[in-house]
């Protein structure tokens, strides 16, 4: 099963969702349901810009479990 960290690394790195949202021109819904964990199907114009924002690898956001 594939998960979402999104929480952690935010709260890690001290950034609110709306100022992830910000940064990354998305809508902060969007960001909400990444960091709640309730995407079903992951855009990956979505994760490079969260990526970006946060100067991250996708490796810090995403997490696969067997």
């Amino acid at each position: 099963m594939i998960f979402i960290k999104l929480d952690k690394l935010l709260e890690k790195l001290g950034v609110s969702r709306y100022e992830l949202s910000k940064r990354t021109g998305i809508q902060y819904q969007i960001i909400d349901n990444y960091y709640k964990n309730r995407v079903k199907r992951y855009d990956s114009y979505v994760l490079d810009r969260i990526c970006t924002a946060l100067e991250c690898d996708i490796s810090d956001i995403i997490e696969y479990k067997k």
